[in-house]
């Protein structure tokens, strides 16, 4: 089965509980085969929770949820060695992050000391307990939620490393009339509406491997350089996209052309993509912040960079 099509059964079970939301469907399910954590941007009760939830049920694997709160520790998260009074020793207690989809919600909610516990795992996929490191699951998907910055009261701003190891940042909105309706009569009788798995361990894995044989040209490559160092040089940007940012869109546009059944990247699979891997990786300057948004300035760059003509690859070329 193509990506495509198992895009296409994704995007059916998920709109059991959300409706609408077409692009964030596939947003999401490239950030799943791209091994990519995802950060909910958006007002309070537009689903953000819901939809982490439906996109976990997908998965034919093991789903963990913290509720942060400032009172959540770090190893309330990571887990910690705990003394067995039977064996006179101690036993390794794993958390949460102990699984295959990780929901953190209203991660914004908890202490920077406790949100730093997040970084190591989300980067390197282990954690380290008293000094001893465990590996954690190949298949390991971060899904964090939070709301925006109007509506922060008693929160903590996730800092700029942390907002690094996201693939993407993906902000709901608010649905149109129409889908609004039709969420109140699925949602007018009070039931449990069942998400089932689309996706085994084995093909999620396949489609990594489908995914990593994507072909993309050097004049792309070029492409992708050439907007990541002119938010480096932006005038508005304190801080511009880092190489892990690069990396995560020329994956991010891999993920593109596959689920559009090609075996090579376009210009405009990049194009098409960059906002939401690049925008929550600059931070703006104070003249910035009074003139534009991480969002414009993304979209500034695009609109004001060449888009190489000639991008054709040839069989030979990996």
């Amino acid at each position: 089965m193509t990506a495509a099509e198992k895009l296409k059964q994704f995007k059916e079970e998920i709109g059991k509980v959300i409706i609408g939301q077409d692009k964030v469907m596939e947003l999401v399910f490239i950030s799943l085969i791209q091994e990519g954590h995802i950060l909910f941007d958006s007002v309070p009760g537009t689903g953000k929770t819901v939809l982490s939830k439906a996109v976990a049920g997908t998965v034919d694997g093991d789903f963990s949820r913290i509720q942060f709160t400032p009172d959540v520790l770090p190893t309330d998260i990571t887990g910690m060695n705990m003394y067995n009074l039977k064996t006179q020793s101690f036993d390794l207690r794993m958390g949460p992050v102990k699984t295959n989809i990780l929901l953190a919600d209203e991660i914004n909610r908890a202490t920077p000391r406790t949100q730093s516990a997040l970084l190591e795992v989300m980067e390197e996929r282990q954690v380290t307990i008293d000094g001893e490191r465990v590996k954690l699951d190949d298949l390991f998907i971060v899904l964090a939620t939070q709301n925006p910055i109007e509506s922060r009261q008693g929160t903590f701003d996730l800092p700029e490393a942390q907002m690094d190891r996201f693939l993407m940042k993906i902000t709901l909105g608010y649905p149109k009339r129409e889908e609004e309706l039709k969420m109140l009569d699925v949602h007018k009788e009070k039931k449990n509406i069942e998400v089932n798995p689309v996706f085994t361990r084995a093909e999620i894995m396949a489609l990594r491997e489908q995914a990593a044989d994507i072909r993309i040209n050097d004049t792309v490559k070029e492409y992708i350089i050439d907007i990541v160092q002119k938010t480096r040089e932006h005038k508005h940007a304190v801080l511009g996209v880092s190489p892990r940012g690069a990396l995560g869109l020329m994956r991010a546009a891999m993920g593109v052309a596959l689920i559009n059944n090609r075996d090579y990247v376009t210009p405009e699979d990049v194009k098409y993509i960059a906002p939401y891997v690049l925008a929550h990786r600059i931070v703006l300057n104070i003249e910035g912040m009074t003139l534009t948004t991480e969002q414009a300035l993304i979209e500034e760059i695009l609109n004001a960079t060449a888009v190489p003509v000639e991008f054709g690859v040839s069989r030979d070329e990996v």
